[in-house]
């Protein structure tokens, strides 16, 4: 049988196991609308959206939607950047018992029609300044319907003037659809019916409520079928190690709603109980992030690296008031130690680490929310999850603690596979012979100290074979550069030398005003890193490119340069 050291740490508040609702998030939604109408769910640029406001909304819409054609299983994409509009479309999608495909604005051509394509999506809500992007790449997808947003519906009254008047040409927002055959305003749906009219589908909890696809930084991204059940007990999850199960909390969603990780510390929890997401559309604008972390006063801020980097580095952080921060989750990539205390110390508030993927609704793993946090872990298995490493090559368990292999997780948050990918679904999905259901492997390299503490090694695909045979990860590498004084961001990637293999090469982007030599990075390097772990190349550049939830993508560092 599995050990569970993990058990061990866990906060007072936090069982074993969890006594789920029997519910789905949409009909959450409904009973927390009739117990709470009139609390804020919803801030979206100054403006509140109570309960009542946003469920009614969603009625409406899926009354038009089911008239255009929407129904039980149908998929709907969601092109659309953090808005009131992405919520509506969102729940009334999962009402009708229709597939929510959420999509990537800055997506390319090529990107979007691939998963367009790949889903079967036959509707789609998008933004008006991307409508043109859709409309060019319709004839070459299932398409039927597209539904338009303008951003500016929800604005304040005199922000929605301005806006009108200043910047929605200028900005790209100000489109003419009139002579565009099965296109509508989203605006116009909703004053289409009476929401009294609609009655939601009957919806099974082993239904595939997301496509949600993997980010694809090694090909053709897949789409991860998660269920009404698996986003549900996630969700229910993340209220109970973060203990708001029992009381309202504020939620600064900056994380794009489009990816799992947003979607479900974010968006999903406020469904189970009364709860107000402020949501911020730019995911990058840190002077966007502080104004409202000072005006609405969030106490959960989930985010990744990258934003903390830049709430930490900005020139004008002491300014303002982030007082009210109490906990923050960091996900998606590496927390660097130094990247953690630097804002815990900045903010008074608690910053840990957690760990998750696309095909796990996505979260698994996390530190104690105000207990035993081991910085550089990714914690502990949540509640009801399971979690084992294993060797890469006989799949054998590891039982050593501290020796590295891949992580294999299982639980009620568990993909029940890939859409149209029977073979990849096999690949990722194993069974074991205890018949209690298949391990997901996540492609990632663990370790697990004897307390139960999980540490992400790196991804399994960007492992480094280094000279004479070493296993090299760039996360160890990475660590050591943000020590740095003058390093702002660091990412490690191997790269090919001819006749050699493998070679380390760092990319490091400095600090405001800093000024750095590739031999003065090398000598801290060799001062902090055993010899085969030394790069032998750096290069400075201006940005790391990331995913619009703030990963770093190595291989397009590797792919652009070398």
């Amino acid at each position: 049988m599995l050990k569970k050291p993990w058990l061990n740490f866990y906060e007072a508040h936090v069982p074993e196991y969890l006594d789920y609702p029997d519910t789905t998030l949409p009909a959450a939604l409904a009973k927390t609308t009739r117990e709470n109408p009139d609390f804020p769910f919803l801030i979206f640029m100054d403006r509140v959206l109570t309960y009542r406001e946003v469920n009614r909304a969603a009625d409406r819409l899926a009354l038009s939607l089911q008239q255009l054609g929407l129904g039980r299983g149908d998929r709907l994409a969601l092109h659309l950047p953090n808005c009131p509009q992405f919520v509506i479309g969102y729940f009334a999608a999962l009402r009708l018992g229709a597939i929510v495909v959420p999509c990537n604005p800055v997506y390319t051509a090529r990107e979007l029609t691939h998963q367009l394509n790949d889903a079967g999506a036959g509707m789609a809500i998008t933004l008006s300044a991307t409508y043109p992007l859709v409309k060019k790449i319709r004839p070459d997808t299932a398409l039927k319907q597209v539904i338009v947003v303008r951003i500016k519906e929800y604005f304040p009254a005199i922000k929605k003037l301005l806006f009108g008047l200043l910047l929605e040409k200028k900005r790209g927002h100000k489109v003419d659809i009139s002579t565009d055959a099965d296109t509508t305003y989203f605006s116009d749906l909703l004053a289409r019916n009476d929401e009294t009219t609609f009655s939601p589908a009957e919806i099974s909890s082993d239904d595939t409520a997301i496509l949600m696809y993997t980010g694809g930084t090694t090909g053709l991204s897949k789409g991860a079928q998660l269920t009404h059940r698996n986003i549900m007990t996630n969700a229910y999850m993340v209220r109970v190690w973060a203990n708001v199960v029992d009381r309202p909390v504020k939620i600064l969603a900056s994380l794009p709603l489009f990816h799992s990780y947003g979607m479900t510390t974010c968006l999903n929890p406020s469904a189970l109980g009364p709860g107000t997401i402020i949501l911020v559309p730019d995911p990058r604008d840190a002077d966007d992030i502080l104004k409202n972390i000072q005006k609405h006063r969030p106490a959960m801020y989930p985010g990744v690296p990258a934003l903390y980097v830049a709430i930490n580095n900005h020139l004008d952080v002491d300014k303002y008031d982030l007082s009210s921060l109490e906990l923050c989750n960091s996900g998606a990539a590496a927390l660097p130690p130094e990247v953690c205390l630097r804002f815990e110390a900045l903010t008074g508030g608690r910053l840990v680490e957690g760990y998750g993927l696309s095909e796990a609704s996505p979260i698994t793993h996390g530190n104690p929310a105000f207990g035993d946090s081991r910085i550089g872990s990714v914690g502990l298995p949540w509640p009801d999850t399971e979690a084992k490493i294993v060797d890469v090559e006989s799949e054998l368990e590891v039982t050593e603690p501290g020796m590295p292999g891949e992580l294999c997780v299982r639980g009620p948050q568990v993909m029940k596979g890939y859409w149209n990918s029977p073979t990849e679904t096999a690949n990722a999905l194993r069974p074991d012979p205890d018949g209690r259901g298949p391990w997901l492997h996540t492609g990632d390299i663990a370790t697990m100290d004897e307390d139960g503490y999980f540490r992400i090694v790196d991804r399994l695909k960007d492992m480094i074979l280094g000279a004479g045979g070493f296993n090299i990860y760039p996360r160890e590498i990475e660590d050591v550069l943000f020590e740095h004084p003058k390093v702002l961001e660091a990412a490690a990637a191997g790269i090919q030398v001819e006749g050699k293999g493998e070679r380390v090469k760092a990319f490091v982007v400095l600090k405001p005003g800093e000024t750095a030599t590739e031999e003065e990075i090398l000598t801290f390097c060799r001062q902090n890193l055993a010899p085969h772990k030394i790069p032998r190349f750096v290069e400075f550049r201006d940005s790391l490119p990331k995913s619009q939830v703030g990963k770093v993508l190595r291989r397009e560092l590797v792919d652009k340069k070398e």
